[in-house]
């Protein structure tokens, strides 16, 4: 079994079982990367208390609406985004040595080339994967009214068009779909790659120092690396995550067109017009905890699974030399 597939493998069940753990914390954070009404910011709820509304008005199930799509998207995205990150460093561990053959650096990875490889493999996986989103998102945000929270004819403004419930709204393919912010979102991974693997080399290099050539590296360490790795990354990037949502998650039509988005450009226009820069960082300390729980469970399982893989081939192989050479 090649090492990519090993890591593909690994990451696909990393994955899962961070998404089980940090789901309903996704489903919240999601509604409120896209609720579009600006009178809400008055009755703004936090994340413990609109979990809270969720179970009370729509049911417990309802946290945890588009979960099987979501884990199949989970397992497919991190084991294609795996598979593919560790091809292409293998190829950049490879001209790096060349280098090092030719007098040219110290035959590791450097942190630029770290970024292009996590760049690369992100990209692969936005592709193949994307389409797997837009379906989570839209379940997610789906709301399920009860008879309390159906507004009456005379709450509904003049200017609004109310849709038949039956009657998909309008929006066209390009603009719901949200592939090119989701291509720079590969940014967010791609960040998050490079610190975790600075980090992580400098750490093995300070122990081998320290311990005489030691550098393993406990789970509870890998925890924490791709904890403050995913903390950084998600700061940086999370706009972009809220434009995404916002684009994947169903339009809605109104008389002023505020709430519906042409496009990246449009939305991120109507956003800052009507909503100013504050509808960027919606819900973002829910987003962190969320994505920095669920990516340092990711790290921490999935390294430990690539190590005991890796052990039980070592294992097999060996002991299938051993019976042959008996």
């Amino acid at each position: 079994m090649s090492d990519a597939l090993i890591n593909g493998l690994a990451g696909a069940g990393g994955g899962i079982i961070a998404q089980l753990i940090t789901y309903p914390l996704q489903s919240v954070n999601t509604r409120q990367q896209t609720e579009r009404d600006v009178k809400r910011k008055k009755r703004k709820h936090g994340t413990i208390e609109q979990m809270c509304q969720v179970i009370k008005n729509e049911g417990w199930g309802r946290l945890y609406s588009g979960l099987a799509p979501s884990v199949a998207g989970t397992a497919c995205s991190q084991g294609v985004y795996y598979y593919f990150y560790q091809i292409f460093r293998d190829r950049a561990e490879a001209i790096a040595r060349d280098h090092k053959r030719n007098g040219i650096g110290d035959g590791s990875v450097g942190m630029l080339s770290s970024l292009v490889v996590a760049a690369l493999a992100g990209c692969t996986n936005v592709l193949l994967t994307n389409p797997i989103w837009v379906v989570v998102t839209r379940m997610q945000t789906h709301m399920k009214n009860s008879k309390k929270s159906q507004p009456s004819p005379s709450s509904i403004a003049p200017t609004e068009k109310v849709l038949d419930p039956k009657e998909p709204p309008p929006y066209g393919t390009g603009h719901a779909v949200g592939v090119f912010p989701t291509l720079i979102m590969v940014s967010n991974p791609s960040i998050q790659f490079m610190l975790y693997e600075t980090m992580l080399k400098k750490l093995k290099t300070k122990r081998a120092l320290v311990k005489q050539g030691d550098t393993g590296v406990t789970a509870l360490e890998i925890f924490l690396l791709g904890a403050l790795a995913k903390l950084g990354a998600t700061v940086v990037t999370y706009p972009l995550l809220v434009v995404k949502s916002r684009l994947q998650a169903k339009q809605i039509t109104t008389g002023d067109k505020r709430h519906h988005y042409e496009g990246t450009l449009d939305a991120i226009l109507k956003m800052i017009r009507y909503e100013g820069f504050h509808g960027f960082y919606k819900g973002m300390s829910t987003k962190i905890v969320q994505s920095v729980l669920a990516a340092a469970v990711l790290f921490m399982i999935k390294e430990e699974l690539v190590g005991g893989a890796r052990f039980l081939l070592t294992k097999g192989g060996t002991t299938t030399r051993k019976t042959r050479s008996a």
